[in-house]
């Protein structure tokens, strides 16, 4: 007698994350980036559910689950699926090689627990698509019953849950040799309960299109998802985003082509996001990644930016010919850099490039060189660096496990941020110190000042709200941005079966050393980003006119902090009367009663006002000295009035920043959710 048809389909659609170099799975209170692969699948999972292809009656229950923000309650999941009349199904997707350990530690819990399992991605794509033969860690999963799912699986997916639900799963589902249109594919859905898990809660994910036409031989992209490219239909595309804004309050996207530009329909999604702004005042900001070569495409620039673009993420690569040559990056040339940057910078777009280091022809002394380089001669507003890393489904993994070379076997590594195989021209330690060295100096305090004062000032706020991002990841969370999102989380029984469960005394004592570090280290960083702040915020028109009074004392602006007390003050009176003069016209505030003058007076007699103070370096060479006079117990030296006056004007300019960065971009970027 055939079993019992099930009542209840229950699908399970997680995104692991990785373990941390301590056996910790990585998970924030608030991520970055979501998952475009969940996306994805939700909303072809919605698509066979909204048509009832399974069958009238089918309960259905589906949940998101992105470990980078989320817990996997696996006990949960198991007794639920247990409830009589349920099929349920966990599905790991988008798992990529330093996923894989954990995600595979997943599977396993889940199939000791009676549960059916599918794990996708790039991992068991890329190493299907090139190795001639399955590799074991992908054998141990099937010999446990877990099914490998190979490629994309639009205009499939129906089939895979229909044989779920039959009892027939297969082990393995290899779609790489047909890659499917996408022209009418189900488009990427997302949920707002989801999207709260994230520091933007306006902002999502979409793929246009997949693929890409170049060769990279460090590149797994075009060996999953081809050469060709394949895209989606530019109606579904712009309906999918006038929904989000209307239904959803979503005004900001990261188109995830691995090359945007080279979307045939490229410029109909332009000039249809353009109608969206003018006809319909849908505003959208969004982001894309792109050769280095777009800019010479004739209205891509421009028209992006009418668009509402205001970022490209660029794989630059490296800046020595030799390593793009290797890596077959033709398409790259560096002598085109500057003029790349500059098209874009000049257009309102900042760039975001893409550095690799670790090349056959990188030493630590040609990185630190080319890292210079970059920052004075491309001078791009963002840059991410990685380690070259041999990634299972791209070229260069083929052709050092051809060739016999040797490779780290923790796949938890290969997340491009750790060495996993041996350099020619640097040791480990060396090609590590040279990446810790590239982050460090490209978001020192000197290039984040070079930047911001060139940046356009409509994303001046957008630029520094990357640089904290970028500085709490490296400097704080000590992880790559990609990856890192704001305060970690640990649970003491989610650790690397390999590392062993420590006692609730070890890992309250290793808690407590984490949040040491947050107490130590996001004061030092906000200090530093108020600093940076001092010396390239947009000036005032008081703070511009005391600055060309100043100049007219012989002493010039640049000795300003060594003149007379009076001589500042007789600056500030000229400036304010000049200002008062004109108040009524420039000044809105007249209408509202109150005197201009009044607001000029008490901003000139204000201790705590940061219009003349360019910079910490003076309170904080007063708090060094009062330091060192409380370590020696001369108390009595202690500036009593000082330390009252500077404490007050220290919390006034954090204040000053603090309220300037919310309210300039966080409640921009929040407007569109609460309204």
């Amino acid at each position: 007698m055939p079993p019992e048809r099930p009542r209840r389909l229950v699908i399970h659609l997680i995104r692991p994350s990785k373990y941390d170099d301590d056996g910790y799975v990585i998970r924030y209170w608030r991520g970055v980036l979501p998952s475009n692969t969940l996306a994805c699948l939700y909303g072809l999972t919605e698509d066979v559910r909204a048509r009832g292809a399974l069958g009238t009656g089918l309960a259905w229950a589906i949940e998101l689950i992105d470990e980078s923000v989320q817990r996997v309650d696996v006990r949960r999941i198991v007794r639920e699926s247990r409830r009589g009349g349920t099929r349920a199904i966990v599905c790991l997707v988008g798992v990529q090689s330093n996923q894989f350990p954990r995600a595979a530690d997943l599977a396993l819990a889940f199939r000791a627990g009676g549960v059916d399992v599918l794990i996708g991605g790039f991992h068991v794509s890329g190493s299907l698509a090139m190795l001639p033969e399955i590799p074991p860690e992908i054998r141990a999963l099937m010999d446990a019953g877990v099914s490998i799912v190979a490629g994309e699986v639009e205009g499939r997916w129906e089939g895979i849950l229909r044989d779920v639900l039959a009892g027939t799963r297969q082990p393995l589902y290899n779609f790489l040799a047909e890659p499917p249109d996408l022209r009418d594919a189900p488009m990427p859905q997302i949920t707002r309960r989801y999207l709260r898990r994230f520091v933007a809660p306006n902002f999502t994910t979409i793929d246009c299109g997949r693929g890409c036409p170049f060769s990279c031989s460090f590149c797994t992209v075009i060996n999953v998802q081809g050469r060709v490219m394949r895209v989606r239909g530019v109606e579904c595309i712009l309906a999918t985003i006038r929904e989000n804004y209307q239904r959803h309050r979503i005004s900001a996207y990261f188109f995830t082509d691995d090359n945007f530009c080279r979307h045939k329909h490229w410029e109909a999604i332009l000039d249809g996001l353009i109608r969206m702004r003018e006809e319909d005042g849908i505003h959208i900001s969004f982001m894309v990644q792109v050769d280095t070569q777009s800019y010479k495409l004739p209205n891509f620039v421009r028209k992006a930016k009418a668009a509402g673009c205001a970022q490209v993420f660029i794989g630059m690569e490296s800046l020595n010919p030799r390593n793009l040559t290797a890596a077959g990056k033709r398409q790259n040339r560096v002598e085109e850099f500057r003029a790349l940057v500059e098209t874009y910078r000049h257009a309102g777009i900042n760039a975001h490039v893409a550095y690799i280091i670790g090349f056959p022809f990188d030493t630590a002394a040609s990185v630190r060189r080319d890292i210079e380089r970059l920052m004075t001669e491309m001078g791009p507003e963002q840059a991410s660096f990685f380690m070259l890393t041999p990634l299972p489904g791209s070229r260069d993994h083929l052709v050092l496990t051809q060739g016999g070379v040797v490779l780290d076997q923790d796949l938890n590594r290969y997340d491009s941020f750790h060495a996993t195989t041996a350099h020619p021209l640097m040791s480990r330690e060396e090609w590590t110190a040279a990446y810790d060295e590239a982050w460090r100096r490209f978001y020192g305090p000197e290039n984040m000042r070079t930047i911001l004062q060139r940046v356009d000032p409509d994303n001046y706020w957008a630029v520094f709200a990357n640089f904290i991002w970028s500085k709490n990841s490296t400097a704080v969370e000590g992880g790559h941005p990609m990856i890192e999102g704001f305060i970690r989380l640990k649970s003491r029984d989610e650790r690397r079966p390999a590392y062993p469960l420590e006692t609730r005394w070890q890992y309250l004592r290793r808690r407590l050393r984490d949040t040491g570090r947050y107490v130590r280290l996001w004061p030092r960083l906000a200090l530093e980003m108020e600093e940076v702040w001092l010396q390239t915020r947009p000036r005032g028109a008081l703070e511009q006119r005391v600055v060309e009074e100043l100049r007219r004392i012989p002493a010039g602006v640049n000795g300003w902090r060594r003149l007379r007390v009076s001589e500042i003050r007789q600056a500030y009176g000229r400036a304010s009367a000049a200002l008062a003069r004109n108040a009524p016209r420039l000044h809105p505030l007249p209408r509202l009663g109150v005197p201009p003058r009044l607001l000029l007076w008490v901003k000139r007699w204000n201790p705590c006002s940061q219009s003349l103070t360019w910079s910490r370096r003076s309170i904080r060479q007063f708090w060094t000295r009062s330091a060192i006079q409380v370590r020696r117990g001369h108390l009595h030296d202690l500036d009593v009035g000082g330390l009252l006056f500077h404490g007050v004007q220290e919390a006034a300019l954090f204040m000053t920043f603090a309220f300037l960065f919310f309210s300039r971009l966080l409640l921009r970027l929040f407007a569109r959710s609460v309204a």
